[in-house]
């Protein structure tokens, strides 16, 4: 193994993100289990289990920061400082860290950005992703997409191997959308749901961020349009991960409000066996058909966690809202091998705090935004 350092980017003191889990961190809407001391060592392959018991299956990687939009709640609409191309993870280098992630438990890939679809490899990258194999057996490829330019490159996604999409659509108002993304592109959006409603790809899942004053009064009617192309709609709390860091809670539309909205019109029926979904699930008038709830901010799942990310540029987060990334990039491009790779893996998860903490007085926005991350 060739001994390279590893670089922390933290924006707090650069310490050792294993040994900083201060009390003031903890989300207090979190069951707080007992932590499970670290062994000090692992051996390669071995799960990826935090210290305080939960396994984790899902790593979500970014393919850039670059994006076809620029949401308000999300990027600024000039002046956005992009990632140098040569800092981009290379397919052969994302390959080699999803390889190795599916040795040691990781059974889906969800590709995000910025905007996937940007990447002009992406068809590459989908199909070689799709080869991998786990324990387990093949893993599975999801993507979160915003839509444009899915309709034509749709056909070759599903022959590489994608199995799920989730598409972002939060109105269905032209004037809105352009107001609210910058950019009169909703004929698109919705050109690439329909392809993916006709494609047969099961489940699709439609995304929006509930906004007051901007959105909330369609609440019902997106459900309504997901439901006409044979969707699940997925509704989010609006969370603290703008690039200008503007959020404000108080315009945040919450889960109780959501619900409250879609029971004037439907009979809503929680859906049990949640585990580590992101989304809490109601059936509507008795299924099947199903809407969702993403309440990070006012009823958050962290208990449950099993995901990691990996961002466009080789950081490894084991928290949408951490301010510690642990940098693969040093490794992967001094010729380090799999060991030290599968070991950084584990260090970060075993960083990983119980809650994100985003109601704590001590909590700090993420520097980076939501594009530079990955959802």
């Amino acid at each position: 193994m060739v001994a390279v350092p590893v670089i922390l980017r933290t924006g707090r003191a650069t310490l050792s993100p294993v040994s900083q889990a201060p009390a003031t961190r903890q989300d207090k809407s979190v069951p707080q289990a007992a932590p499970i001391a670290p062994s000090g060592h692992h051996h390669p392959g071995a799960p990826l289990v935090d210290r305080f018991g939960r396994v984790h299956r899902d790593l979500r990687i970014s393919l850039t920061d670059r994006c076809s939009l620029r949401c308000t709640y999300c990027m600024p609409e000039q002046g956005n400082e992009w990632l140098a191309r040569t800092s981009i993870l290379s397919t052969d280098e994302i390959v080699r860290v999803a390889t190795v992630a599916a040795a040691s438990g990781i059974t889906t890939f969800r590709l995000t950005g910025g905007e996937p679809l940007l990447r002009t490899d992406i068809i590459d990258v989908v199909r070689r992703l799709a080869a991998i194999e786990g324990a387990d057996g093949p893993v599975e490829i999801a993507m979160t997409t915003n839509g444009i330019r899915l309709d034509a490159v749709l056909p070759g996604l599903i022959e590489a191997g994608v199995n799920r999409l989730n598409i972002s659509i939060d109105t269905l108002d032209r004037d809105r959308f352009r107001a609210l993304t910058r950019r009169d592109r909703l004929d698109d959006v919705r050109a690439g749901i329909a392809a993916a409603a006709a494609s047969g790809l099961r489940p699709l899942k439609l995304n929006a961020v509930a906004m007051r004053g901007i959105n909330d009064d369609e609440l019902v009617d997106l459900v309504a349009f997901a439901l006409d192309h044979g969707a699940e709609m997925r509704f989010i709390e609006q969370m603290p991960l703008d690039a200008g860091h503007t959020w404000d809670r108080a315009r945040m539309v919450t889960r109780e409000e959501i619900l409250a909205a879609l029971s004037t019109r439907w009979h809503l029926e929680p859906v049990p066996g949640r585990g580590g979904a992101p989304a809490e699930r109601f059936l509507i008038d008795g299924g099947p058909a199903a809407v969702g709830v993403i309440a990070s901010v006012t009823a958050p799942f962290c208990g449950a966690c099993d995901r990691l990310r990996l961002t466009a540029d080789g950081q490894l987060r084991n928290c949408l809202f951490s301010n510690d990334e642990y940098d693969l990039m040093p490794l992967l491009r001094a010729g380090a091998d799999d060991v030290a790779i599968d070991a950084l893996l584990h260090e970060c998860i075993a960083g990983k705090l119980p809650g994100h903490a985003i109601d704590d007085p001590s909590f700090l926005q993420p520097a980076r935004g939501m594009n530079a991350i990955g959802g």
